[in-house]
């Protein structure tokens, strides 16, 4: 799977019910722009039509004006083309042609963010961090990041050569056959000792139900003696914030699991858990995250976090914490729109900080990527800054202890291949974790919110 800017932590604001007319059409008063800067507007695309070297076309460079106008933003604000708006559709459905993995762009060139289990980017062991240099032998510096994803999709069965960079090593080449991708997001095995383990490898339509399916089939198979669940969120990159809910109000009785922000009223809301929602009253709980578990993935680990319900282990998480909002123009694709923040239940913003896990578990050195740290939220072009908690005083920025503490937690991910497998350091200290620890597991999580506990 290729995604476009957004996909570093996926599509979690739903697509929105307005269809808005064309620009062209709004009035000039309800723009707020001055007659005169739509006149620039207009005159430099008349110039452009007229004298420069090849002919473009009108439609062409009304969608650059936008792209312009909406990636400068932020790193997730953007307009997609009718096309790009269906393969974003397509994208979170859960099947689509491509390679599967996500990409994000850094200094000009488009870089791995994950790739998905069971596709030809993972078959292939491409590495977040990993950076796409050369795509069929052509350069990527400085080409957008949608043009780039066009380029690496594809009718399935054809092939694309790139030329990755990875760390210090030198560049080597590796050739992909695109195929149909189906995204199983929910993987679940009961392990020894009757403890539950769930990968989540994105936030999809599918993932509410199998989530469900894998609690209760949980139940069923230990018979009614199951000592703990481990939710692995590592290398998830997000994706529906309906889906998110869903999960964590799978282990929470009511109350809140997360709320957003913005400036217009529709964008201040809260969502909440069923009232009786947990369907393991009792059953200890640990998630597993790291630096590139991002937006989904944060919202289900904060929800968790405060709300005591389990012990966040791993390393800080990506720190994606902005809604974007789909709206639809009519005959013209859709405008993604960043219109508010998202908030864990006790009032933190999830925005460039991310999670910081209550117990710090690096991988070892010899499972980390090799490109080192990956890339996080804060370093995009154009990312917002953490506001600070909840009615706090501007300015204020994140809490102390919270600064203090997430600035030690980060580290390179495991590598993907290697998640869920016997070798597995994090799971093997997740798993062990219970033996150890389930018995205190409410004093656990009852830390400072979001501080770190101490260090595997």
């Amino acid at each position: 799977m290729i995604k476009s800017r957004l996909a570093i932590a996926g599509l979690i604001a739903g697509a929105s019910a307005i269809a808005l007319p064309f620009v062209a059409a709004v009035a000039v008063q309800d723009t707020g722009l001055a007659p005169q800067d739509l006149a620039v507007l207009a005159g430099v695309i008349q110039l452009v039509r007229q004298d420069y070297v090849h002919p473009v076309g009108s439609e062409e460079l009304v969608k650059d004006a936008l792209k312009g106008m909406l990636t400068r933003l932020d790193p997730h604000s953007d307009y997609m083309d009718a096309q790009e708006f269906k393969d974003s559709q397509a994208d979170m459905a859960g099947k689509f042609g491509g390679l599967g993995m996500q990409i994000s762009e850094q200094d000009g060139v488009p870089k791995i963010i994950a790739p998905i289990d069971g596709t030809p980017a993972a078959r292939a062991k491409l590495e977040p961090g990993d950076r796409i240099v050369l795509i069929d032998h052509t350069s990527t510096q400085g080409v957008s990041l949608q043009k780039v994803v066009d380029q690496l999709r594809g009718d399935p069965g054809t092939n694309v050569t790139i030329t990755i960079l990875r760390g210090k090593q030198d560049p080597f080449e590796v050739t992909l056959t695109r195929e149909i991708i189906k995204v199983e997001s929910v993987k679940a095995e009961l392990k020894p000792g009757n403890i539950g383990y769930v990968r989540i490898t994105q936030f999809g339509g599918d993932t509410s139900d199998g989530f469900k399916k894998a609690l209760t089939d949980f139940k069923h198979n230990a018979n009614g003696g199951l000592k703990g669940l481990v939710i692995d969120l590592r290398n998830d990159p997000g994706g529906l914030l309906s889906a998110a809910v869903d999960v964590a109000g799978d282990l929470l009785d009511g109350g809140a699991v997360v709320s957003i922000h913005g400036r217009q009223a529709d964008d201040q809301r809260s969502f909440d858990a069923p009232t009786h929602g947990d369907m393991l009253p009792g059953v200890p709980v640990v998630v597993l995250i790291n630096g590139a578990s991002a937006s989904a993935s944060e919202i289900v680990a904060g929800a968790l976090q405060d709300r005591h319900r389990g012990t966040i282990l791993g390393t800080q998480s990506f720190g994606k914490g902005s809604v974007q909002t789909i709206v639809p123009l009519k005959g013209h694709g859709a405008v993604r729109l960043t219109t508010a923040l998202y908030y864990t239940p006790s009032g933190r913003s999830i925005q460039d900080d991310g999670i910081a896990p209550n117990v710090i578990v690096e991988a070892p050195k010899d499972q980390q990527i090799s490109g080192g740290p990956l890339l996080r939220e804060g370093a995009l072009q154009g990312a917002f800054k953490n506001p600070g908690p909840l009615n706090a005083k501007p300015g204020a920025g994140a809490a102390p202890a919270d600064t203090a503490q997430t600035k030690s937690a980060y580290s390179a991910p495991i590598k993907a291949d290697l998640i869920g497998k016997p070798e597995d350091e994090q799971l093997k200290t997740a798993l062990a974790y219970f033996g150890e620890h389930a018995s205190k597991q409410p004093d656990a999580a009852n830390q400072p919110q979001g501080a770190p506990g101490g260090k595997l």
